[in-house]
């Protein structure tokens, strides 16, 4: 089973996500690089997988504004372009790089 979250602070007015688990394990993620990689439908293929949202239209000052827990399992981030629909499970942000 996989530890959960005991805080999820924003830093750099945002740009930076830093996870500290119940484990002690502390991860840190670009919000820049978590808004590229959106795992929602909208952003990836449901059936092909495929990447729908390019880089290059993700703003480069984007900040996460908000994050909401999804069950035992997973967190949602409120962006600062105003999409909000990804959840990234517990088990994708403690994976390295």
């Amino acid at each position: 089973m996989i530890p959960l979250p005991s805080s999820v602070d924003f830093s750099d007015n945002g740009r930076q996500i830093v996870i500290r688990w119940q484990d002690g394990l502390q991860t840190e993620h670009s919000a820049f690089d978590m808004r590229a990689q959106c795992p929602c439908a909208s952003c990836v293929h449901e059936f092909s997988g495929e990447q729908l949202l390019k880089i290059e239209d993700v703003d480069p000052d984007v900040v996460a504004t908000r994050y909401h827990k999804v069950g035992r399992y997973a967190l949602q981030f409120d962006w600062s372009d105003g999409h909000s629909t990804g959840i990234y499970t517990y088990e994708r942000l403690r994976a390295p790089g």
